[in-house]
């Protein structure tokens, strides 16, 4: 479930691509300009269409941020990227520290369990990264993040329909190179990454590498085992040949992450309703006792990128990439000692993908054409160990082949205009096989339990096969060089499945003929693709000398047959257990408005060489379901709100920068709000999150060409508290969410005894310092 950094490698050729010239903020894209990292008309660079091209000239709403930025600032895993980022949320899930669940514009999917897609497609060096397992990112050795918002249904395809995220990692250099970066802070954290390169003979070859251990205790404690909650203990390698011949590159990359961090335990919001536990005070400590299998993750791949360019107008590429991770994890729902709400899980990952590129480039026309071919198997055990000896097992077991063809293409008709069209045909087979039995007197077998077989619920293997078209078309305008209008227009398109919670003998008898059909259990257990049809405006401008840079963005989006994923509590044999339940529940609408800019306030006014930069950015969603059918018939649109989707988000840094000494003094401080959100559809009080606000602020001294630095960094300062995920097996009322209680006024569990309303928290607090001496 953790790969914590990886390493594959860029489609194009990698550039730099700072933030405001030296003053090291986490910015926009469409501000940074730094000395070789820019184009002709000094705009940035970027590889959003899989092509070089200034992000000012993008018809895409793309945030670019670079890895000097992400340095400077302190951030430590991809999940920061998303406090500067307008309508993004990316957030460690639950028990571990590296699954990702990962929302843009409304679109994601937050649960991890083999046979449920992603809604934002997660790409390390072009390389995609087919589940949430293993997604967390380390922030080290990365040449920049790109967060594209809106569906890319043609040249990233597969599941990106909310948007795409690109991990791009640094290009080996043309000199030797060794670097060596330490942190210290707040609850023991101690982080090292050793980075180095050399070139072979010539140059032609390139060697390099990094070796990363990064470490921290608890944020909390486990009462009941006395282990450190909320701590971290990865060690992380990379090796890479590069060679570089006139018409020719090739890079060949290998990773291996070993995660060895204690499960996360939840904090319970409500006291035990069985035993009377009380509410614990610290919302980072927890009881709960569940120590079987012991944490392990582990995560490995090796990618190799080939690229050769017969003529000036043709290039071709070549990625080929294998990744896999096995997770094996205990989470402790109810959170207590005793044996309540206890799942012992596995979770294993492998994938193979290709992926060939023809680019062209002919003067005023630009290019590619593609095919797209993915071999992938997702595997989900886990037991849910319930009171008085009784264990559901849960198995599913899913193996996806993908095809895909694409083609981009633009065609400048004059300096001032140009159009895109672009398509992507997909075909998506899912093959699934489903498990679920009910064990007494103790676990499954599969977990090395001793119970007995009570019932066999689920006993399922089926396949479909789902194919779609996603077409893209965008017309822009350029009034000058430093403007740029656009009008687009996108398809996405995320596959459907099977639901592996799903019990057999729960599906509805549709012919009421006494008897369930292979073809009833079928219907009951899957799921239809859904699609995403988005309109986008867009306006980005360098003003006033490129003082003020800015994007505005506006969109809107239809959204069909939304996945609704989920499970509830039930008696099937006269013994508790729960059923997984995914819909296609409905249909809804998504508008919004985004905006980045950047302002040099003033330079050269304090002293000589001195800058103050302000960055800002603004998002906000009108995210509404226009039908929403529930497990009873009922049209609850009116009911129901988009999850992990807060309607505003904003964030503001002020940046200033001054020579001293032979180097340069860099301050920043980052002030990041989002307003009040749902974890689930329907509204659950105590866990749903109320708006917040964080600090983060930074201090760092570079000397000049980097070859020392030293920085102070705070995260989170007012020490908020903010739930970041949970879970909740109480009782509810279907239409507005409050929680049932019995005729005495207490709540009703719907899974174990003690009932399981249980938060996970965003980091707090936490302030260290960072130091780097490059040779």
């Amino acid at each position: 479930m953790a790969l914590r950094h990886s390493v594959g490698i860029s489609a194009v050729r990698t550039l730099a691509l700072a933030s405001v010239a030296c003053c090291g903020i986490l910015t926009s894209p469409v501000v940074a300009q730094e000395a070789g990292v820019s184009d002709d008309d000094g705009g940035i660079v970027v590889t959003a269409r899989r092509r070089e091209e200034s992000l000012l000239n993008v018809p895409i709403a793309v945030t670019a941020i670079s890895g000097d930025t992400l340095e400077r600032t302190g951030a430590i895993d991809i999940t920061d990227i998303s406090n500067s980022s307008p309508n993004v949320t990316l957030e460690t899930s639950r028990g571990t520290n590296s699954t990702l669940t990962a929302f843009i514009r409304g679109v994601g999917q937050q649960d991890p369990v083999a046979g449920f897609e992603a809604g934002v497609g997660l790409y390390l060096d072009d390389v995609y990264l087919n589940r949430p397992q293993a997604a967390v990112l380390d922030i080290y050795d990365v040449e920049r993040i790109e967060v594209l918002r809106g569906p890319q249904g043609t040249l990233y395809g597969r599941n990106t329909i909310g948007g795409a995220v690109k991990y791009v990692t640094k290009r080996l250099g043309d000199d030797p190179m060794l670097k060596i970066r330490g942190t210290y802070g707040s609850y023991n954290q101690a982080d090292g990454v050793i980075t180095a390169s050399t070139p072979v003979g010539n140059g032609t070859l390139k060697l390099g590498g990094a070796v990363a251990r990064l470490s921290r205790g608890g944020f909390g404690d486990n009462l009941t085992t006395g282990d450190d909650n909320y701590n971290k203990d990865v060690w992380a390698g990379r090796l890479t040949a590069q060679v570089e011949a006139k018409d020719a590159f090739f890079r060949l990359t290998g990773d291996y992450t070993k995660d060895k961090s204690n499960p996360r335990g939840g904090h319970r919001l409500i006291p035990g309703l069985f035993t009377g536990a009380p509410v614990l005070n610290d919302v980072y400590d927890t009881r709960g006792g569940l120590l079987d299998p012991k944490q392990d993750i582990e995560a490995w791949g090796v990618s190799l990128f080939s690229e050769l360019k017969p003529t000036d107008m043709f290039t071709v590429r070549s990625i080929t990439a294998y990744r896999k991770d096995d997770s094996a994890t205990p989470i402790d729902f109810d959170s207590l000692a005793a044996v309540d709400v206890d799942v012992p899980a596995f979770y294993n990952n492998k994938q193979f993908s290709q992926e060939l590129q023809l680019l062209i480039d002919a003067g005023p026309f630009n290019g590619l054409i593609g095919g797209y071919f993915l071999d992938a198997n997702a595997r989900t055990a886990f037991d849910v160990r319930l009171p008085n000896g009784v264990t559901a097992l849960t198995f599913g077991d899913v193996d996806t082949e993908t095809f895909a063809i694409f083609g981009d293409f633009t065609y400048d008709l004059s300096q001032m205009f140009s159009v895109s069209v672009g398509g992507r045909y997909t075909w998506d087979k899912r093959s699934s096989t489903v498990l679920r039995r009910t064990y007494l007197g103790g676990g499954s077998p599969f977990f090395g339990g001793n119970g007995t077989l009570f019932a066999t619920t689920s006993d399922f293997t089926g396949d479909k096969t789902f194919k779609e078209f996603t077409p893209r078309a965008s017309v822009s305008f350029k009034p000058s060089p430093d403007h740029t209008i656009y009008a687009s227009y996108a398809k996405g398109f995320k596959g459907g499945g099977f639901d592996p919670r799903g019990v057999s003998t729960a599906a509805p008898d549709t012919n009421r003929d006494g008897v369930r059909s292979y073809q009833e259990i079928f219907d009951f257990l899957s799921f239809d693709p859904e699609t995403v049809e988005s309109y986008e405006v867009g306006y980005k401008a360098s003003l006033f000398d490129r003082r003020l840079t800015m994007a505005l963005a506006a969109f809107h989006a239809d959204y069909s047959d939304v996945q609704v994923p989920g499970s509830v509590g039930a008696i099937i044999n006269g013994q508790q257990t729960f059923i997984g339940v995914t819909t296609n529940a409905g249909k809804a609408r998504i508008r919004g408005i985004e905006y980045e800019g950047n302002l040099a306030i003033a330079r050269d006014f304090g002293t000589e060489g001195d800058r103050l930069n302000f960055n800002w950015a603004l998002g906000y969603i009108d995210a509404k379901y226009k039908r929403f059918i529930d497990s009873r018939g009922i049209d609850v649109a009116d009911r129901r709100k988009f999850q992990n989707t807060p309607k505003w988000t904003a964030s503001g840094t002020l940046a200033y920068s001054t020579p001293i000494g032979s180097g340069n003094l860099n301050a920043s401080s980052t002030l990041a709000y989002r307003s009040a959100s749902q974890q689930f559809e329907l509204r659950t009080p105590g866990l749903d999150q109320g708006k917040f606000a964080l600090w983060d602020a930074s201090l760092v001294w570079s000397s000049e060409g980097d070859r020392f630095s030293l920085g102070v960094h705070g995260r989170n300062l007012t020490n908020k508290k903010y739930i970041v995920s949970g879970y909740n097996f109480l009782s509810q009322n279907p239409d507005t969410g409050n929680f049932n209680r019995t005729g005495a006024g207490a709540l009703i569990p719907t899974l174990g005894r003690e009932g399981v309303l249980t938060a996970y928290y965003g980091n707090p607090r936490q302030v260290f310092v960072t130091g780097s001496v490059k040779f």
